[in-house]
């Protein structure tokens, strides 16, 4: 079986380590290890005899729900079959401008979205891990009124793999000067309200402007795929046009109706990570060979003077633990792994896992 390009693929893991998928301890995809929310499982139960009709093809219900937590306009807000459909739109259309630039290293579904409608990209390369302040140095004017270039940018805050979290004020130039900016707000939930750096409510200030936003991390429902995009309903229409009808299954419009009310699983969530990630940077700075880079979501990228993917393998021949390698980027290859942050005790397995097959390697 090929080397998986996403994290979470624990078929091919259990194959190397000879084991069940779920005897699988995954660290390389990051998801929230809350959940599913009660009020998730609930709301499944309670609609499967939806399953017997179409869903409404409107998703009145759940564009009013998002619409209730962001305080925006339904007729701006557009579900789908997860994040990953609505980036494959949103690149279509980036796919019609001059150039699209890309913050790298990128997500790896940005480049399949971006070339299966043959865009023109220019890489823009993210040197400094510690970096504060985004400035890409895009070839834009002063102008405030004017929209001077026929040309794209797409990128995700918090950044994936750095988990850099950038201001929202530091995009708001290329919101002025650029055709199109799409922003992949994944993992924006997982930071508490106070600390988001959402760009959400510009979208009714500047049409050229998408957020994409995903339910299944922070609710721990990858499964289920289901996410929403913001944007002007001009959009939409070009859009649904494109795209096949129900994109959103039943039980999945249903979860994303109540697990955004679930205020108690939300702050849950908060305070998990605050201390758990806390923990797990400064128990990987312990470890020789390692440095984490800090970040602002729910995983961790780490730097290795070990080969990657030697390291990937014991660990999970040896302790069936999944770490997630970086081969996917590029700009990182062997010498760099991500790690999702899950509970205290699992993140100490990690831990102790890695300071194992590190010292044996010594």
């Amino acid at each position: 079986m090929n080397r998986p390009a996403h994290g979470g693929n624990l078929i091919w893991a259990a194959q190397l380590a000879n084991c069940s998928p779920s005897a699988i301890l995954d660290f390389s995809a990051s998801i929230n290890p809350l959940g599913p929310p009660t009020s998730a499982i609930a709301a499944i139960q309670s609609n499967l005899q939806s399953l017997t009709a179409y869903p409404d093809p409107s998703y009145h219900h759940l564009r009013s729900a998002i619409s209730q937590f962001h305080h925006i306009p339904p007729d701006w807000i557009l579900p789908g079959n997860g994040c990953a459909e609505l980036l494959t739109w949103a690149c279509r259309e980036l796919a019609n401008l001059e150039i699209t630039y890309l913050l790298t290293p990128a997500f790896g579904d940005y480049l399949r979205a971006l070339k299966a409608f043959d865009a023109q990209i220019t890489r823009l390369p993210l040197d400094d891990f510690g970096l504060a302040i985004l400035d890409l140095r895009l070839p834009i004017h002063n102008s405030q009124s004017t929209i001077h270039n026929p040309t794209g940018l797409l990128l995700n805050n918090p950044h994936n793999p750095t988990g850099q979290l950038f201001s929202k004020d530091s995009l708001r130039p290329y919101l002025e000067q650029l055709a199109l900016v799409v922003v992949d707000e994944a993992f924006m939930d997982f930071l508490p309200p106070a600390d988001q750096q959402s760009v959400m409510d510009w979208v009714l200030e500047y049409p050229n402007l998408v957020v994409l936003r995903s339910l299944t991390k922070f609710y721990s429902l990858p499964g289920l795929r289901l996410g929403y995009a913001i944007a002007h309903p001009d959009r939409w229409q070009r859009w649904q046009q494109w795209r096949d009808p129900w994109a959103v299954n039943s039980l999945a419009a249903a979860v994303g109706e109540v697990v955004l009310q679930d205020r108690e699983f939300q702050q849950r969530t908060w305070n998990w990570l605050a201390t758990a990630r806390s923990q797990l940077l400064a128990g990987l700075n312990q470890l020789p060979g390692l440095h984490p880079f800090p970040g602002a979501a729910n995983f961790l990228l780490v730097r290795s003077a070990h080969s990657v993917i030697e390291l990937q393998a014991k660990l999970l021949k040896q302790y069936q633990i999944l770490i997630r390698d970086c081969l996917s980027f590029p700009e990182l290859g062997d010498s760099y792994f991500r790690v999702a942050v899950r509970s205290q005790e699992e993140n100490e397995q990690l831990l102790a896992g890695l300071q194992a097959v590190l010292g044996n390697d010594g």
